[in-house]
């Protein structure tokens, strides 16, 4: 086997876990509240902040905690459907929320 084959033949299987490693890495990116989509739903990072008077849906005590769309990572964080599967404060808030059943 030449030297150039036995080199692709070597890199290829880094450069898939390569690519699948930023695959995962952009999954976990976590959510700001300047996101378009965020700012569509009027993301918050801390609940207690949502404006009541613009999102009349907002129930007090709802966090993305409680949400059915959030799957917890950690005690700060976690994942959110709604927003792309990206990480999202445990505190935070959206108008996407629906309570967790």
């Amino acid at each position: 086997m030449d030297n150039r084959r036995r080199s692709i033949l070597i890199a290829a299987p880094a450069l898939a876990l390569g690519l699948m490693a930023t695959r995962n890495a952009s999954a976990q990116a976590k959510v700001t509240e300047a996101d378009p989509t965020a700012t569509a739903l009027g993301y918050k990072v801390d609940a207690s902040k949502v404006d009541t008077a613009k999102f009349k849906q907002f129930v007090k005590g709802s966090t993305c905690a409680n949400c059915n769309f959030y799957k917890s990572t950690s005690a700060a964080e976690g994942t959110c459907a709604a927003l792309g599967a990206r990480l999202v404060a445990s505190k935070g808030w959206c108008s996407a929320w629906v309570k967790k059943a």
